[in-house]
C-alpha cells in the first residue's frame, strides 16, 4: 500500500504527499473509534480510491517521533527560533523558553538573528556569543540585504522545521525569501506595538525544493512549558552538562548551594550570565507553580 505525509487537513479532508503525487483522503472511521485524529506531519499509509482524481482513504498513522499541541503538528524535528537584532528588541526569556521546550521535545534548535542590517553597532554580538557557547547553531540573516539566506536554506534541508519567535521579527518574510514563494501573507509592522500581522488560518507543510518541509502555521510565539518542572529544568541547558558532575551535591539546583560548578562556570565566563539569570527566574516560576499545586 502507498504511504506519504499529511501536508494539510481542511474540513475532514487530508492531503497526503506521496511519490505518486498528492492525494485527497478521508480518514477511516476506525480513527474516530480509537479517538485518534490525523495531524499535519503524520506519516500515513493510505488506499487509492481514484488514481485519476487522486482520491484516497487513510488506513494507518505511523508512529510519531514528536507531537506539538500548538500548533497541532506531528514529527517536527527542528525548531528555528527567530529574534530580531533590532525592532523589536530581542525577548531573550521567550527565546530561552523555546529552547528549553525544544530540548525537552528532542528537537534540534537553531537560532536565527534576523534584521542584522539594522544593527549598525553590532550589538547582537553578545547574543551570538552567548548562544554559540551554549552549543547552539546561530545564523545571522537579513532579508533586506539577502544575507544568510543560503545558509538558512541548507539548515532546512531534509527536516520538518517550525519557525517560532516574537511577532514582527520577520519569520514570514524569511520563509517567503528562502522558498521563493508566498508562504505566509505578511503585513506591515505596527509602529506602536512593533508586531507583524499575517493571515494564515491553518497548519500546513510546505515542501522545500531540495527536500524537507516547513510548517506554515497561524502565528504563535511560544510552546507551553508543561510537564518540565524545576527539578528537570537544568537538563535542558546544554551548557550546564559539562559542569554538573563537578558540583559538591548530586542534587544541586545551582542556586544557593556551596561549591556549585555551574555558578563557578558563570563566574569564569564559561556560561552566559544572562542565560543563567533567566534559568534562575524560570526555576522560581516552576517552584511557585508547584507550591500552588501542592496547596490546592
Amino acid at each position: 500500500m502507498p504511504s506519504g505525509i499529511i501536508t494539510k487537513g481542511i474540513g475532514g479532508f487530508y492531503y497526503v504527499s506521496s511519490e505518486d503525487g498528492t492525494y485527497e483522503c478521508k480518514a477511516r472511521g476506525i480513527f474516530r473509534k480509537n479517538e485518534m485524529t490525523p495531524l499535519t506531519g503524520d506519516r500515513v499509509v493510505f488506499s487509492i480510491l481514484d488514481p485519476v482524481l487522486k482520491k484516497g482513504s487513510l488506513d494507518q498513522i505511523l508512529d510519531r517521533s514528536s507531537l506539538l499541541d500548538r500548533p497541532a503538528v506531528a514529527n517536527v524535528n527542528q525548531l528555528i527560533t527567530v529574534i530580531a537584532a533590532k525592532t523589536p528588541e530581542p525577548d531573550l526569556m521567550l527565546l530561552d523558553k523555546l529552547l528549553v521546550n525544544s530540548e525537552a521535545s528532542g528537537m534540534r534548535a537553531v537560532i536565527c538573528i534576523n534584521k542584522i542590517d539594522l544593527d549598525v553597532q553590532d550589538e547582537r554580538r553578545d547574543i551570538y556569543n552567548a548562544y554559540s557557547c551554549a552549543g547552539y547553531r546561530v545564523l545571522e540573516t537579513s532579508s533586506m540585504e539577502n544575507i544568510g539566506l543560503e545558509e538558512l536554506k541548507a539548515v532546512l534541508k531534509g527536516r520538518i522545521s517550525v519557525f517560532a519567535g516574537q511577532s514582527g521579527v520577520g519569520k514570514s518574510t524569511l520563509l517567503n525569501m528562502v522558498m521563493n514563494t508566498m508562504v505566509m501573507k505578511t503585513g506591515t509592522l505596527s509602529g506602536k506595538i512593533e508586531r507583524g500581522k499575517h493571515t494564515t488560518r491553518h497548519t500546513e507543510l510546505i515542501e522545500i525544493e531540495d527536500g524537507g518541509y516547513v510548517v506554515d502555521t497561524p502565528g504563535f510565539s511560544s510552546f507551553e512549558l508543561a510537564g518540565i518542572g524545576r527539578i528537570n529544568l537544568q537538563r535542558y541547558y546544554p551548557e550546564f552538562s559539562e559542569h554538573i558532575h563537578a558540583c559538591r551535591f548530586s542534587g544541586c539546583s545551582h542556586l544557593n548551594e556551596p561549591d556549585c560548578a555551574v555558578k563557578q562556570a558563570v563566574a569564569d565566563g564559561l556560561i552566559s550570565g544572562g542565560r543563567y539569570g533567566r534559568y534562575v527566574d524560570l526555576f522560581a516560576v516552576f517552584k511557585l507553580e508547584e507550591d500552588m499545586k501542592y496547596k490546592k
